[in-house]
């Protein structure tokens, strides 16, 4: 199953760092946390991923083009046969495709703009900027089971993010603003049946989290992973801090592997 992820947005809230870069490639611990969402799906033996750049995707691109050299020690050798030599090389079971779906593009039409490389087949779906330790066995366990066309994994991060209505294990609606009352997010780590591409636009315009979900959910059509562990979003330089505190300890969560 192949692992969509959203890489594109501009990240304006953690502008101290993605003026530079996009907010996929901010580092935590040395590596940007798209590479941390990498190996998580690739502890769980998923491994080919499809990435939707879109701002300064360019730097995604020369970072995989690069993949080897950032990830191994290397000798470069000016004084006889201009020869680099790679030692100990450090490589991924992955296959990555790197999909440029557009400057300002929103989510839904990303995600449309894939639909050729991702084929008519079900597939994972997440943001490029959190982090999780939710178990992506029991999450595409239940969506078969559910028989619905998309599950959500639903994290209770706190009161500044918009709510979902749930029943059981199927969402509803939405609403705005959740205060500090225990409501459930979207967390992103979904799993998406190819039935989504139909309700997608590739209008730039076109959000992933509103018309599309919200007809969904009011077909009964969506589905919610309750997920009670970690999850953490890099959406500001303190969330950004707070995530190197954690692999700098080594208490990092997702670090399964």
């Amino acid at each position: 199953m192949k692992v969509v992820i959203l890489a594109g947005g501009r990240g304006t809230r953690i502008s101290e760092e993605s003026d530079l870069k996009p907010k996929p490639m901010i580092e935590i611990g040395g590596a940007p946390i798209l590479w941390h969402i990498m190996k998580y799906y690739s502890s769980f033996g998923y491994h080919e991923f499809i990435i939707c750049c879109g701002y300064k995707g360019h730097l995604i691109k020369e970072y995989f083009a690069d993949y080897y050299l950032y990830r191994s020690d290397v000798t470069f050798d000016f004084s006889a046969e201009n020869r680099m030599t790679v030692h100990q090389n450090v490589a991924e079971p992955w296959k990555v495709t790197l999909v440029d779906t557009g400057l300002n593009t929103q989510t839904g039409a990303r995600v449309k703009r894939v639909h050729d490389y991702v084929g008519d087949e079900p597939f994972m779906l997440t943001y490029g900027d959190g982090v999780s330790d939710v178990d992506l066995s029991a999450l595409l366990r239940q969506h078969k089971e559910s028989g619905n066309e998309v599950t959500i994994t639903g994290v209770q991060p706190g009161g500044r993010f918009g709510v979902m209505e749930i029943a059981g294990q199927t969402v509803t609606g939405f609403r705005e603003k959740a205060r500090e009352d225990g409501g459930w997010i979207n967390g992103g780590f979904m799993v998406v049946e190819p039935k989504i591409f139909d309700i997608l636009d590739e209008d730039e315009d076109c959000i992933l989290e509103r018309q599309p979900m919200e007809t969904l959910a009011a077909e009964g059509r969506l589905g919610v992973y309750k997920h009670t562990g970690f999850w953490q979003c890099m959406d500001t330089q303190r969330d950004k801090i707070w995530l190197e505190a954690r692999w700098r300890e080594n208490t990092a969560p997702w670090k399964v592997w």
